[in-house]
């Protein structure tokens, strides 16, 4: 697999045989994180006010008074761009199964178009917020099951406000649509070691939320998160119940990274019992300036039809920077879906990745990608059949 992504703007701060994927992207460089936004609970809260570029408030040309409210507004607002396209070979013909979001065999597609707005909630305005606009077949996908329609917001993949509150170091709050705090791997891919997002990413976890979550940092090595949400992929809720969650984010030592987060909730509709329940661990180890680790597991449970479901998975991924300019990105993932909620079948799946990265410019990056997947029944379409194995 082949790639190319190039960042710009003001950035600040989140199967057996081969086949070609070429991507070219055009992005600023966001924070990579465990969600495309940054963790609410370590926005710093003494951070001097700002006019966009590092320096403090500025004075208005000429007689030295203060810019105009309005006009430091938007000294303070940043701006993100992304631009994400590829081209993907299935060796087994026509679109891939359970991908997000390479989907299409044999064409030149366009998978994310993105501009983002964001200002920054410090001691010195308190106020600030986010909104991310995208279009692509990733917008088609993340969208895909919002109860509200399939084109409700489609084109927002985040708005939200946030307050830092005045309380110890800082509580900061956010109101709107955010990302999912689950999950290794991000929706913008230049975020992420491997070009295709994992099965965990895939078929684990949500993609968004509505609703409110609070953090606030207890210390230098350790936040904590609250979300009271619609429910998964909701800006619309499909019932009257509540997904409650909470995420614990801490740096036990300068090199390894643990995230663990819990959400709980209905995610029926009205009149059916059932409450589902997911289990998010990431860990992330730097063992040496050119080479990174990661792993991520899940486990969710939910009740179908008075039947409990399970799903649950494991993946691991290391990137090693070989040269200033080139990397390597190798990705092994298990999942087991024992009920066939996640996927529609009884079924084991693995997948094995690897990623080549080439940096061809600043904010250039191209990547080529191979990869197979695996399940344990004959779950891949090819020449009318069906087959264990699906290669790209």
């Amino acid at each position: 697999m082949f790639s190319v992504i190039r960042t710009r703007g003001l950035a600040r701060a989140r199967h057996a045989a081969l086949a070609a994927l070429l991507t070219v992207c055009v992005a600023s460089a966001a924070p990579a994180a465990q969600s495309s936004d940054p963790d609410p609970a370590a926005a710093p809260a003494d951070a001097p006010e700002g006019n966009g570029n590092g320096s403090p408030e500025a004075a208005a040309p000429g007689n030295g008074a203060a810019e105009s409210p309005l006009v430091e507004f938007f000294r303070q607002t940043e701006v993100y761009g992304l631009v994400d396209a590829y081209y993907l070979w299935s060796v087994n013909g026509g679109a891939p199964q359970l991908r997000n979001f390479d989907v299409n065999h044999n064409t030149f597609s366009l998978n994310y178009g993105e501009i983002a707005f964001a200002k920054a909630a410090t001691e010195a305005s308190r106020a600030g917020f986010r909104v991310d606009f995208g279009a692509g077949d990733t917008a088609d996908m993340v969208n895909s099951f919002e109860p509200g329609g399939t084109d409700y917001l489609k084109y927002v993949q985040q708005a939200y406000v946030t307050y830092l509150a005045p309380i110890g170091s800082g509580l900061t709050i956010d109101f709107g649509k955010f990302v999912t705090p689950a999950g290794a791997e991000v929706i913008e891919n230049k975020d992420n070691f491997n070009y295709s997002r994992g099965l965990l990413f895939s078929l684990a976890i949500p993609y968004y939320h509505t609703g409110a979550r609070i953090g606030y940092a207890i210390n230098d090595a350790v936040s904590v998160t609250g979300f009271i949400l619609n429910g998964w992929n909701a800006v619309i809720d499909n019932n009257d119940a509540k997904t409650v969650g909470l995420s614990i984010a801490t740096k036990p030592t300068e090199k390894l990274g643990l995230t663990a987060n819990y959400l709980v909730g209905q995610e029926s509709l009205p009149g059916e019992d059932s409450t589902r329940n997911l289990i998010d661990i990431v860990a992330s180890y730097s063992a040496s300036d050119r080479l990174a680790l990661l792993a991520n597991f899940d486990y969710g449970r939910d009740s179908v039809a008075a039947l409990d479901v399970d799903w649950y998975g494991v993946a691991l991924g290391a990137r090693y920077q070989v040269t200033d300019v080139f990397a390597l990105a190798p990705r092994y993932e298990i999942f087991r879906d024992d009920e066939g909620f996640a996927t529609g079948l009884t079924q084991t799946l693995q997948e094995v990745t690897l990623t080549a990265e080439y940096q061809a410019a600043a904010g250039l990056l191209t990547r080529f990608e191979v990869r197979t997947d695996f399940s344990s029944e004959n779950f891949f379409e090819k020449d009318g059949g069906f087959r264990s194995t699906q290669p790209t």
